[in-house]
């Protein structure tokens, strides 16, 4: 459990730097600051996944939350408008928790009242209860319920509109409210679904406002438009004179507010069976596992990872990279296997799809390091499985399809060149992870052979001629193996740069990038390497002397000239600086599993990476609350930016935690890999904390 005293909640600064989410596995979710001051244009009580996992909508942005007192009123909202915060409800606030959904409790005038947000996993349905309690939250007896006084006034405030832009004051919409006994329906506007509102309240107000000049400073601060108008189509007024509690069930579905506890007891066992199989009892690797979950969703029939909230879809780069620390590693098998078929599916001359658009477009193929992370995630399912059934009945023809398009070349100049290496690029494209583009401008294009994309190809082919030896492709097997063969000859004698002791990061040609960064540790992290033990050992160390820092490993040296040590400002000075510098938490993990390959997994090796992790456990207290954030500065004190929560920063952390320091791992996983290494498809132990 996460919580936050009344200092952090009464300091208006410190708690706007804290953001909640919830999450409801189709792709929408529900998130503010712990104060319900809005400050994205990505906050509200329901983003809705009207196509899941995309299409999402903000339909309710929030609620106007208001205590009368005999005839005392307090609000407890908080908004900032053009130079002001009112009202200032944060000033009641005395307790913030994640336990394990939001829950926010406000004292006043010798009363509390505690309210708690979650979804229905499954729906688009977000639920507030409201439970007015004595000081000290003990329970008011009905006796006394009169004697209080109290009663509740609640005004919903809708958006309706997709979640990357912002609405106005407009005279297209709809104002007309629905009710009935329970349950009031708003439809703003054409072509958009209802909301529904189920609720308990005594009255209900149907005349309508508009709130206008809503200012969201962070929109600000990221150079975009940050002020909006929203719509308050009526008020509900809960006299908690009579009982103690009120609800409201947010939905585009129609409810019944009396199955609100029903919800709420099947929303905490489910987060209960998820902690259950969480491989260790280690408090750090148990939180992990928690914040895997909100990453898994629906796609048609079948599951897909959210690569970062508030703003990412599916990735097919993110979600492959992250299959193994949020499914495998928490024991979700099943949905490592749902993923990798769904993504299957849409493989296309030789090439995963990079993301699905917002919108549910035709997906988009400019990556060409997801494809070659597909056969990572698919090795990685075997050593926790050992399921080659699946893989041979699924996958493996696929997979030869995508090698035999690489050798003879597709889109965007990826092909295998006589050298065995794997070249791509061209003009005005960037394909690998490094792919930050503003209009025109790649800004690191990374053209010709990258180095992580050589140490992904040749782990393919590794990959390769082991389960064409493991399903009888005798052909099949000598040619994966003389190709790899091939590559690891021409990587030793292109990439090697001698006067630094580590690795190019780009060969292009007679051109040779020797900038330090960070792709090159997956020459060592990855099962199968080309290096040999010496080289390998000198990687890690440039790599830990240059780039790490304590929330993971920088993009770039800071010696370079082109080092960015602030992600800052509007769009162009953002994504200048995104791969210039910025420090990614997801590359710990790589650099944890390289470093305990080369220095062994020694009990000085795991102290070291018990130390590494350490700051990220208080990381989850700030920002993203039980998240970790997708970016940090470059430059100390390494500021939290970009996503508040990213799929791939949890799950690469919650995996080098689980495999190599806590060594819950299938005993061959990671190893420098012979050709002739066979995965034992074992399951590591359950661990204690320590």
């Amino acid at each position: 459990m996460i919580q936050l005293p009344q200092e952090i909640c009464n300091n208006l600064d410190a708690a706007l730097k804290r953001e909640w989410l919830e999450t409801n596995g189709l792709g929408g979710f529900a998130s503010s600051t712990i104060v319900g001051l809005n400050t994205r244009r990505y906050h509200g009580l329901l983003i809705a996944a009207t196509k899941p996992p995309v299409g999402r909508l903000v339909l309710l942005s929030k609620l106007e939350e208001a205590l009368i007192i005999h005839t005392q009123r307090f609000e407890l909202s908080a908004n900032k408008y053009p130079g002001v915060v009112h009202p200032q409800g944060y000033q009641y606030l005395k307790e913030f928790r994640l336990d394990p959904f939001p829950v926010f409790t406000y004292a006043l005038e010798g009363i509390e009242i505690e309210k708690s947000v979650f979804m229905i996993h499954g729906e688009n349905s977000t639920v507030i209860q409201y439970e007015l309690r004595a000081a000290g939250g003990n329970r008011i007896p009905a006796s006394q319920l009169a004697a209080a006084g109290v009663r509740l006034e609640l005004r919903p405030l809708i958006a309706f509109r997709d979640y990357h832009s912002t609405t106005h004051h407009n005279d297209a919409l709809n104002p007309h409210v629905q009710t009935e006994t329970a349950l009031a329906t708003v439809a703003p506007y054409e072509g958009l679904p209802a909301l529904h509102f189920a609720h308990d309240a005594e009255e209900l107000d149907a005349v309508g406002h508009w709130y206008c000049n809503f200012e969201y400073e962070m929109e600000r601060e990221r150079g975009l438009d940050f002020m909006e108008d929203l719509f308050s189509p009526f008020a509900l007024r809960c006299d908690l004179r009579r009982r103690a509690t009120a609800t409201i069930i947010a939905s585009t579905e129609r409810h019944d507010v009396s199955h609100s506890v029903e919800y709420r007891q099947a929303e905490v066992n489910r987060r209960k069976t998820v902690l259950a199989a969480s491989p260790s009892d280690h408090a750090f690797v148990q939180a992990l596992a928690e914040a895997a979950d909100q990453y898994i969703v629906a796609r048609g029939d079948q599951r897909t990872v959210i690569a970062g909230y508030h703003w990412f879809s599916d990735w097919g780069r993110d979600t492959m990279i992250a299959l193994p620390g949020l499914t495998l590693v928490t024991g979700r098998a099943d949905v490592a296997r749902s993923i990798l078929f769904a993504f299957a599916r849409h493989v296309d001359r030789g090439m995963l799809p990079n993301r699905f658009p917002d919108a549910g477009e035709q997906p988009e193929y400019n990556t060409v390091d997801a494809t070659l992370w597909f056969f990572e995630a698919v090795w990685a399912l075997l050593h926790y499985t050992g399921d080659y059934k699946f893989v041979q009945s699924n996958l493996y023809g696929v997979l030869a399809d995508i090698i035999d398009w690489h050798v003879r070349g597709t889109r965007y100049g990826i092909r295998v060149e006589e050298d065995g290496l794997l070249a791509s690029g061209g003009a005005g494209v960037q394909l690998t992870w490094m792919d930050a583009k503003v209009g025109d401008w790649v800004v690191t294009p990374r053209h010709g052979k990258a180095v992580e994309i050589q140490a992904l190809w040749y782990n393919a082919l590794c990959v390769m001629e082991r389960l064409a030896d493991k399903f009888g492709d005798k052909a099949g097997k000598a040619r994966y193996g003389e190709m790899a063969a091939l590559a690891v000859r021409s990587f030793n004698r292109l990439f090697w740069n001698e006067p630094a002791g580590c690795l190019y990061d780009v060969v292009n040609g007679d051109a040779r990038d020797g900038s330090i960064r960070p792709n090159q540790i997956f020459t060592v992290s990855l099962p199968h390497t080309m290096l040999s033990r010496e080289k390998a050992k000198l990687v890690v160390e440039v790599v830990e002397r240059d780039l790490l820092t304590p929330y993971g490993l920088r993009s770039l040296a800071p010696s370079d000239p082109q080092y960015r040590g602030r992600y800052e400002g509007d769009q162009w000075s953002r994504d200048g600086a995104y791969h210039q510098g910025t420090v990614w938490p997801w590359l710990m993990g790589p650099f944890i599993t390289a470093y305990m390959k080369v220095k062994g997994r020694t009990k000085k090796g795991r102290e070291k990476a018990v130390q590494w992790l350490a700051p990220f456990r208080e990381h989850l207290s700030d920002a993203g609350l039980g998240q970790v954030s997708e970016i940090f500065d470059g430059d100390a004190p390494h500021r939290p930016r970009g996503c508040i929560a990213q799929a791939w920063s949890v799950a690469e952390l919650l995996r080098a935690a689980a495999e190599d320091v806590f060594d819950l791992r299938p005993a061959t996983r990671g190893a420098t890999a012979s050709p002739k290494a066979t995965p034992p498809g074992r399951k590591g132990t359950r661990g204690k904390e320590e």
